[in-house]
């Protein structure tokens, strides 16, 4: 007689047609012994991010650390391995903390970057975007650390704006009325659920009861802010020129997100997110990030950081043509800066409503005369293989849309991406890769 069992895999040697085959056995018990410094190469890019963080200053963050060794209380992570953890997951394109808390789990880089401390992902999105003003003061040294050892000039720049997905829908855009009726919506459910928590205090969970409260009142503040953010846009439209019967909208998951008219034409909600690139080496040396969906009068701003961060300008400065009207030329013009951008073919007019039309500033004139030289539009075509470059880089690591609300936040984003992109030019330019 032949048993169920014995029947079983007589079918199955049958099914494999006699072949002698390795089948998975998960329930075998292997003890392997573990290395984190052996699991990576030598020449992994995660050694490289953590010998680069070691060299940055943190004193600021370590400022902020409460536990004292000797002392009571629980101790806290060192802001190295947090900085190390954000910019390599910046460098594989993961911009979530949920998916990079995955990864310390399982990638041998965050493993051994993390060597053996325990994170979770509120303690990684709290860091990613709770410390803007450490990042950006990063950004400056780095810069300044490199043009000390003379790798790189602040001669010559080249600014580009580019439209970021913003984290909010088109339908969360709303008039005053709306957004008030919202508002007051969301008050009167945080007060009802208070009253139930008063009434039957065991009726939910301590934690339920919690996440409910504060789900309400998030809610509540972001419509607040919507309204703060519509008071503006309404004193904005009043000041302005131009007719419509169409009134301002504001968006109650973003309140400081726009509608802007993207890269291919349509019309999403986005940030203006613009770069200031040196054009030999292709370095960051600003960034800024606004609500405006045009490049006009960002130009001027962006000069005025560099003199800032570096206490000193470019001497000469590309742009395309949405930057070059006349009054960011002349201010430009003031700060002894040459401004390299096409001009544009204007009909000749002889006569306005208000009189015969002002003579040009002599900036304009300058700036006209030069661009019709071969020199002056071989300097300009230079833009496109530096900022035009960098921007791309920064869409293939994955700044397409961002997944935090709020200018500050947005802005810690892209500061990221800057101190990333830095780090691996400034290796190429100290091994001699990138000339200078």
């Amino acid at each position: 007689m032949i048993c169920r069992r014995q029947r079983k895999g007589l079918n199955l040697r049958k099914a494999r047609g006699g072949r002698d085959l390795k089948r998975p056995n998960r329930a075998q018990i292997r003890l392997e012994p573990m290395d984190l410094e052996s699991s990576l190469p030598e020449d992994h890019p995660a050694r490289l991010i953590w010998e680069f963080v070691e060299q940055l200053d943190l004193r600021p963050l370590y400022a902020q650390i409460r536990a004292v060794e000797g002392h009571p209380g629980q101790n806290t992570i060192d802001p190295k391995i947090l900085m190390a953890l954000w910019l390599y997951a910046t460098m594989e394109g993961i911009g979530s903390a949920r998916a990079l808390d995955r990864l310390c789990k399982e990638h041998d880089a965050c493993r051994w970057l993390l060597g053996g401390v325990t994170v979770n992902y509120h303690t990684l999105a709290d860091f990613r975007v709770g410390h803007g003003e450490v990042l950006d003061r990063l950004l400056t040294e780095g810069v300044a650390a490199l043009m000390a050892e003379g790798l790189v000039s602040l001669q010559r720049t080249a600014q580009d704006g580019m439209r970021v997905r913003a984290s909010a829908g088109g339908g969360s855009f709303h008039q005053r009325q709306t957004l008030e009726q919202c508002l007051g919506e969301a008050e009167g459910r945080v007060q009802t659920l208070r009253g139930e928590l008063e009434s039957d205090p065991a009726l939910p969970s301590r934690r339920q009861r919690a996440a409910r409260e504060r789900a309400r009142l998030e809610r509540a503040a972001r419509l607040r802010r919507a309204l703060q953010h519509m008071e503006e846009m309404e004193k904005a439209k009043a000041k302005s020129h131009k007719k419509g019967d169409r009134s301002p909208r504001a968006s109650n998951t973003d309140a400081e997100a726009r509608v802007m008219k993207m890269a291919d034409g349509g019309f999403r909600p986005a940030n203006n997110v613009q770069m200031d690139v040196e054009t030999t080496a292709q370095l960051i040396v600003g960034m800024r990030v606004s609500n405006v969906g045009v490049d006009q009068g960002q130009m001027a701003p962006m000069v005025d950081q560099e003199q800032q961060r570096y206490g000193q300008v470019a001497k000469e400065h590309l742009v395309d043509g949405g930057f070059a009207t006349h009054r960011d030329i002349q201010e430009v013009a003031k700060r002894g800066v040459v401004v390299y951008a096409p001009v544009p073919e204007v009909r000749p007019v002889t006569k306005t409503p208000h009189g015969p039309p002002e003579p040009l500033p002599a900036a304009v004139i300058a700036w006209r005369e030069r661009m019709e030289t071969e020199e002056a539009q071989a300097i300009y075509r230079k833009r496109a293989s530096s900022v035009e470059w960098v921007n791309a880089i920064l869409c293939n690591r994955g700044l397409r849309q961002f997944t935090v609300r709020g200018l500050e936040k947005v802005r810690a984003v892209v500061l990221w991406f800057s101190l990333l992109h830095n780090l691996l030019i400034g290796c190429k330019l100290r091994q001699g890769l990138v000339v200078a």
